[in-house]
């Protein structure tokens, strides 16, 4: 739970959140390419701010990629659902 939590630390500092859901999916993809058997391999982020409004969608994923910074090489499966 750490990773999920410092994930969620670090998108709540970088954005005014309005809805935000940090979901560890690595239990689907045990035994996978990219399990590395910590159990915080896979995360999926649904993220609302207004922030996001007059960005693209290339836009948005590099803004929570930024603000997540080295925890990005830190997970392997990162799948974000920004609006």
């Amino acid at each position: 739970m750490q990773k999920e939590a410092e994930i969620r630390a670090s998108l709540e500092r970088a954005f005014e959140v309005q809805e935000l859901e940090v979901i560890n999916e690595s239990s689907q993809h045990a035994g996978h390419a990219g399990d590395d058997g910590s159990g915080e391999s896979h995360f999926r982020v649904r993220l609302k701010t207004p922030e996001f409004a007059a960005l693209s969608r290339v836009a948005r994923h590099r803004a929570v990629h930024k603000a997540l910074g080295p925890l990005t090489s830190e997970i392997h499966a990162l799948a974000l659902e920004l609006s």
